[in-house]
């Protein structure tokens, strides 16, 4: 058996600019949803200790499970055994083991589209079948109980993600209610994204474990905690589930690394410097929701968490990669494709990350400003 793989093209954007860098340009990276700030201060130092008296193997680490167990406790009000946490080596094989963990091939799991790149590609290449659901403004990008409830017949499961990539969106509280109570009622199994947890601008996102104990729940520590490079994750399993995901973490991935564990845990309790970030992020949504219209992009998502704006240029193109690579080699300003997300509309949109520094942000603006102004009047 063989899945085709649809490519994700912000990674050869992101190719194309590091050999444009190479050759003197200067490059302004907004295509990945990466930030620019690197592990907390106390992570590092854990670190450097820890390479200094241990010399590490294969290892779980029995005290991250439960730090992170009483962060569900005091961040969502959710109990959650430390046993049912497993680290994994980032966000994507949390998934991976959650969507093996919960479903069989040939079974259809319901997603957003627009939605991660990676939720249909994974999905493909486990011989599952995604259900992509166009959902546009009138539903803020998000999956909706509605969606769930029209679908006939129903999917074995549901991928959510609040906030969303690419468009930040976060799914309201009593939407995510009634999500769980259409799921309960159809036998759909929920795997909830909750990758971006930490980073919203309207109020805290709300967990699904809140209204769906048995729901899986992927998470990272590449976004809000800022250890992209250390890849350290986590899958939240329900009990009937736990020994199927526990056997294939063994199997496919062993453990998380030793190090990034001892640095994780350090982090959780670094929240002074982290909301830091938040900070930054915050003058960086701003910046941009002032100055996009002013570029003729009057059409975007509402970014309620994450760090991107997805937003139309279809007045500008029906090639949304070419448009990047365009932008990218006239003005030193990657951005991620919105082919990337929507392989229907997203020929339409392109995908700001604003988790850069400030002072990227403001020199990306003072380069998009004309070469968006010569495109508008060229239209």
């Amino acid at each position: 058996m063989s899945a085709e793989i649809d490519p994700f093209h912000a990674i050869a954007i992101s190719a194309l600019a590091h050999r444009l860098k190479a050759e003197g340009h200067s490059i302004i990276h907004m295509e990945f949803g990466q930030p620019s700030t690197g592990a907390p201060a106390a992570a590092i130092a854990r670190a450097h200790e820890v390479l200094d008296t241990d010399a590490m193997g294969y290892w779980e680490s029995p005290a991250l499970r439960e730090r992170i167990a009483r962060h569900y406790v005091e961040t969502y009000g959710v109990a959650v055994e430390p046993e049912r946490i497993v680290l994994t080596c980032g966000a994507s094989p949390a998934l991976v083991l959650a969507l093996s963990a919960a479903f069989r091939p040939g079974d259809h799991v319901a997603l957003a589209r627009p939605g991660y790149v990676a939720y249909r590609n994974t999905l493909k290449a486990l011989h599952m079948e995604p259900v992509e659901i166009a959902c546009g403004p009138e539903s803020r990008f998000q999956l909706t109980a509605a969606h769930l409830e029209a679908l006939d017949p129903a999917p074995q499961g549901v991928i959510l993600a609040s906030p969303a990539n690419p468009t930040g969106t976060i799914i309201a509280a009593e939407e995510l209610e009634k999500i769980a109570k259409v799921c309960a009622a159809r036998g759909i199994r929920i795997v909830s994204d909750e990758i971006y947890h930490g980073l919203s601008y309207v109020g805290p996102a709300r967990s699904m474990l809140e209204f769906a104990p048995d729901a899986l729940i992927v998470n990272s520590f590449s976004k809000y905690f800022s250890m992209v490079a250390w890849r350290l994750g986590w899958l939240i399993a329900p009990p009937e589930l736990l020994g199927r995901a526990r056997a294939l973490v063994g199997n496919l991935f062993l453990t998380a690394p030793s190090l990034s564990q001892h640095a994780g845990l350090a982090a959780m309790d670094a929240r002074d410097e982290l909301e830091g970030h938040i900070a930054v992020y915050r003058a960086n949504r701003e910046l941009l929701l002032k100055a996009l219209p002013e570029l003729g992009l009057r059409s975007i998502a509402p970014p309620d968490g994450a760090f991107y704006i997805y937003a139309y240029v279809g007045h500008l193109t029906d090639d949304s990669l070419g448009f990047c690579k365009t932008l990218l080699r006239e003005t030193g300003v990657a951005t991620a494709p919105g082919v990337d997300f929507d392989p229907v509309e997203g020929r339409h949109y392109v995908r700001f990350s604003f988790a850069v520094s400030t002072p990227e942000i403001e020199e990306a603006l003072k380069r998009l400003k004309p070469w968006f102004a010569a495109r508008t009047a060229a239209v």
